[in-house]
């Protein structure tokens, strides 16, 4: 399942490419992002809005911003075409006590809208319409 998740999030960012209005959005995100799904780490290095890398873990040389911690189960919801309640949006982890988020709380409110919308390119297409 690592492998699948590390080609899911290259996908995400291949579709991230495509989205004129997300990469104005992230035009100013250039951090490195830690997600945990499981225990698997890993770490979403952004440039300017682009997903440069996905690099899987653990690493302890390799800094972060900010982090989500959660469950394969949990993100599976989260990535349903039409997520059920409490699983539509990344802090819906934390509020069913499926996740965490951690570090840098300021960088990722301050981007907020720019990366829920990249974590949600993990929908299917159809989703998006």
């Amino acid at each position: 399942m690592t492998h699948d998740l590390r080609v899911r999030f290259e996908d995400m960012g291949r579709k991230l490419a495509e989205k004129p209005h997300l990469k104005r959005l992230g035009a100013l995100f250039s951090e490195t992002v830690l997600i945990e799904i499981d225990g698997n780490e890993y770490y979403l290095a952004f440039h300017r809005g682009d997903l440069e890398r996905v690099t899987e873990g653990p690493s302890r040389q390799t800094p972060w911003r900010f982090a989500i911690r959660t469950d394969a189960e949990a993100l599976d919801k989260f990535w349903q075409p039409i997520p059920e309640p409490s699983f539509h949006d990344i802090f819906g982890f934390v509020k069913t006590g499926r996740g965490r988020i951690e570090g840098d709380i300021l960088v990722l409110v301050k981007n907020l809208r720019f990366f829920k919308e990249f974590m949600a390119l993990g929908r299917p297409e159809e989703a998006a319409a």
